[in-house]
């Protein structure tokens, strides 16, 4: 059944792209792909063949806002959380975080906030902002985008980026369960290109790197938070997301237990028993069930063995050590 999703995919990604893009393309670096046949290097990141046309076309076209909010993240880091987060707190003015015609309860956080690489430029298409969301007052947006990658226009307004960033770790092995099913590598294979950067969007520690930089540059701009941290104290976090959007939470909001409300709403229990996410695809290819595996923080020492654990603790070492950003849980600070 792998061999033939992983054809298949091959086929949809391959039918999605004009001719000038395939001959353009097929000119960049190239490695073995995941889930389809290759990984091309484009602008010094690895990309699938159709999200390259529509990358481009997002920096081409895209126009940002001062009040625009852009919610990054490299894939399986917990984007669809906080997505899930960002809409409930955004718009908790218009959507009582209680009611049960909530638009989280019925619709899919990526239908809510929809990628740029994955929705809105798919396929070729420019969209037309015009009507986009009038139920809001702020425009959402999601993207694996890497930051040096983003429209001109996003790195130079004075619109939001919150970034979500999770250990390597974690963030393999949930990536290994969501493509597993989809792709011809083994669990060896697969996990030798991830410690090799070669993954989408990656290497993982670049993509890390660059909004964590942008975050420490103007933090007044980029909101970088920690998925272990928000995992912790997922109410503090709600403040810091809040107060940052420019919508803190006041006094009366917190003593009548809007935070808590919004945290269980945005749950991952929560949301995962939603019929809404039990079907259907709000992202190309994959089944919305699909998105709400365990969310659980260290389930790599299930699936990762301690010669794995040896080769990526290295890597982390070698690629972030220098840099200010650490992980909280990490190896030798977890039971084997």
């Amino acid at each position: 059944m792998g061999f033939t999703n992983y054809t298949e995919a091959k086929s949809e990604e391959e039918e999605l792209v004009s001719e000038e893009w395939k001959q353009m393309i097929l000119s960049l670096p190239k490695e073995r792909g995941w889930r389809t046949s290759h990984l091309y290097e484009y602008q010094g990141f690895w990309c699938q063949i159709a999200k390259i046309q529509a990358i481009a076309n997002f920096q081409k076209h895209f126009q940002s806002f001062y009040s625009d909010v852009v919610l990054a993240s490299i894939p399986k880091s917990g984007t669809t959380w906080l997505k899930a987060l960002a809409f409930a707190v955004t718009n908790r003015d218009r959507f009582s975080v209680t009611s049960d015609s909530h638009p989280l309860l019925t619709s899919n956080p990526h239908d809510l906030v929809p990628f740029f690489e994955y929705k809105l430029y798919a396929n070729n298409q420019t969209p037309c902002f015009s009507n986009f969301f009038s139920f809001d007052q702020r425009r959402l947006f999601g993207t694996h985008i890497p930051y040096p990658s983003l429209a001109d226009s996003i790195k130079t307004s004075n619109c939001r980026i919150v970034y979500i960033c999770r250990n390597p770790f974690d963030c393999f092995v949930s990536t290994w369960h969501f493509l597993g099913p989809l792709t011809s590598l083994s669990l060896e294979e697969a996990f030798e290109m991830f410690c090799q950067g070669i993954i989408g969007y990656g290497p993982f520690w670049e993509h890390m790197l660059g909004y964590w930089k942008e975050s420490l540059e103007r933090p007044e701009k980029g909101l970088f938070l920690m998925y272990e941290e928000l995992k912790e104290d997922p109410l503090f976090h709600l403040k810091r997301l809040a107060k940052f959007l420019k919508c803190p939470f006041s006094l009366e909001e917190e003593r009548s237990g809007v935070v808590e409300k919004i945290k269980k709403l945005c749950s991952f229990q929560n949301l995962k028993e939603l019929e809404v996410n039990k079907k259907g695809k709000s992202i190309m290819s994959f089944e919305n069930e699909k998105l709400f595996r365990k969310g659980e923080v260290g389930d790599w020492v299930n699936c990762l063995s301690p010669q794995m654990v040896e080769r990526l603790s290295k890597v982390i070492d070698e690629k972030l050590g220098g840099s200010s950003l650490k992980f909280n849980v990490l190896p030798s600070n977890m039971d084997k």
